[in-house]
């Protein structure tokens, strides 16, 4: 398909790719910082530096789902800084993702997406808490088709 084609149809139709990845971080953490439970705690840490944060995560989830290796970072110890998440924290992160990975993605890649996903929460959560959380969906499960995260295991404990 050209890059032209590409830019015509709707987002739910196209292989992730650079735009589509910036569209959907874009899109989460603006509805992130807006919820009332996830917002409190993603301002007490940027204190307001939402722009260059938005961009490390545009790099993150570029490396996990592109293999672009444009993230640099300890996303697991700067996670284990942060004072008073809970597991609610961690399963409206989930559930908000959901939604945005499946409102922009083909079914396929909405569910590569949120295998990553759930495979970094899992992992901070096992930081956090000690065990496994109840909402995550078990690795073998994953299909294989779309997205096909590059490393998102290895990823966020870098």
């Amino acid at each position: 398909m050209t890059d032209e084609a590409n830019r015509t149809q709707p987002a739910s139709q196209l292989a992730p790719s650079a735009e589509s990845i910036t569209q959907l971080v874009h899109g989460f953490y603006g509805d992130v910082r807006h919820d009332p439970l996830l917002g409190p705690v993603f301002e007490k840490a940027l204190h307001g530096q939402w722009d260059a944060h938005l961009q490390r995560l545009v790099d993150f989830w570029s490396t996990v789902v592109l293999g672009t290796r444009s993230f640099k970072g300890d996303v697991f110890g700067k996670h284990m800084a942060l004072e008073g998440v809970t597991p609610a924290h961690f399963a409206a992160w989930v559930g908000l993702w959901q939604q945005h990975t499946s409102r922009l993605f083909a079914p396929e890649v909405a569910r590569d997406l949120q295998v990553a996903a759930h495979g970094i929460a899992r992992n901070l959560f096992r930081g956090y808490f000690g065990n496994d959380p109840g909402f995550v969906q078990p690795r073998e499960e994953h299909g294989g088709h779309g997205a096909h995260p590059h490393g998102a295991e290895g990823a966020q404990l870098g």
